[in-house]
């Protein structure tokens, strides 16, 4: 097992992938203390049962990932990730790069019948007949010597990948779906998908208030508190949880005394500087015009939905998805049809692939074009 540890070996070797039509990878990394994921390893395989499969360590002094990132833009090799969000996100923030091409393994085999979010030791054991061995899983990836039983675990992560991506890439192209996969990786090479503003944090705050006076606080507390772990890299949760957020925002203190008597701010919100900066956005808050306040989005709760309509289009995308060999979840979510039986149309369901695999369907059923027949275990589409 070969670890690269120096700037120019992490070289040598992404030179020679770039004459290979495609690179397994995947990372080992550590969130738990931090706003932004440690690298703590990135693993990689060249094709062939025997292909050359290192450990790059990321933490050696003196290495740099730009000849990793010069791979990323070398449009000639594939690169194949198992569920690259997380991936995807680390490269994105400390090097501005995405992998172009990019292959998602969990994503193609959603396409291709295995079912939702299906995971890597599932595909290692239906593709390449193999098991994993996840002791070391939950590892201190950050640590140092890394253990052989970690070493093992990791490589194992991209060795066996190049079986499943090979699998995976026939079953497209046999069934001429790398469209649909690559409408779906459009969203993991998108920026935005990794990008949180602080001004927007708010709106992943949950609360059953739409009091703009409130909903305002709640916003320069969310912003405060996304600022904050962001500039000094330390995660949201230990600035201040929601509960506590949403404690705040409701009791308004303006001065050390009041915040002193929150029963939800843990010790860390207590610090001079959170503290500080917590009273500040109060009175920001408080002093928000109302032309200023936050609008929280209600249009789900203002829809009418067709129960009726709604359970209709649950059994045409079960009969759907298990015909063409597709994940539900990929298709639609319960809220897509939801939004689609009350009559919206702006729905990514009816769109793109969806719209050819349930999309045209679903709306012919909603115009009561079809309807749908059970017979045996199956349904069946009827003109009506």
């Amino acid at each position: 097992m070969r670890t690269i540890t120096t700037t120019e070996e992490l070289a040598r070797f992404c030179e020679a992938a770039k004459s290979e039509a495609y690179v397994t990878l995947d990372t080992e990394f550590l969130r738990e203390r931090t706003y932004y994921s440690k690298l703590c390893l990135i693993q990689m395989a060249l094709p062939g049962a025997e292909g050359d499969a290192v450990l790059v360590d990321p933490l050696v002094d003196g290495l740099s990932l730009e000849p990793l990132y010069d791979l990323f833009r070398h449009e000639a090799t594939v690169k194949v990730f198992h569920a690259a969000r997380q991936d995807l996100e680390i490269f994105f923030v400390e090097g501005n790069v995405f992998p172009i091409p990019l292959f998602d393994t969990q994503v193609a085999a959603m396409v291709c019948g295995f079912g939702d979010q299906v995971g890597y030791e599932t595909l290692v054991r239906k593709i390449a007949k193999q098991n994993l061995d996840k002791t070391s899983r939950f590892t201190d990836w950050s640590r140092r010597p890394l253990s052989e039983a970690q070493k093992v675990y990791a490589l194992a992560d991209v060795t066996h990948l190049r079986v499943i991506y090979e699998f995976l890439a026939k079953e497209l192209a046999r069934t001429g779906r790398q469209k649909w996969v690559e409408e779906e990786l459009g969203i993991l090479l998108d920026p935005e998908t990794y990008i949180t503003r602080p001004d927007e944090a708010w709106e992943r705050v949950k609360t059953r208030t739409t009091s703009g006076r409130f909903l305002a606080v709640v916003k320069e507390l969310a912003r405060f508190r996304e600022d904050y772990a962001q500039t000094r890299n330390v995660p949201r949760s230990r600035v201040y949880k929601d509960d506590a957020l949403l404690e705040l925002a409701s009791t308004r203190p303006t001065n050390v005394e009041e915040l002193g008597r929150s029963r939800l701010l843990l010790r860390e919100g207590r610090k001079t500087e959170i503290a500080d900066g917590i009273l500040a956005a109060v009175k920001a808050g408080m002093e928000a015009k109302p032309e200023d306040f936050p609008k929280p989005d209600t249009s789900r709760d203002q829809i009418q939905v067709d129960s009726a309509l709604a359970d209709l289009l649950r059994v045409l995308l079960k009969s759907k998805s298990e015909e063409e060999g597709v994940a539900q979840k990929l298709i639609a979510s319960s809220a897509d049809l939801d939004a689609i039986a009350a009559g919206e149309r702006g729905v990514a369901a009816l769109k793109g692939w969806r719209g050819e695999v349930f999309g045209k369907d679903a709306l012919r059923l909603c115009k009561g074009e079809i309807a749908l027949s059970a017979h045996g275990g199956a349904v069946r589409v009827i003109q009506v």
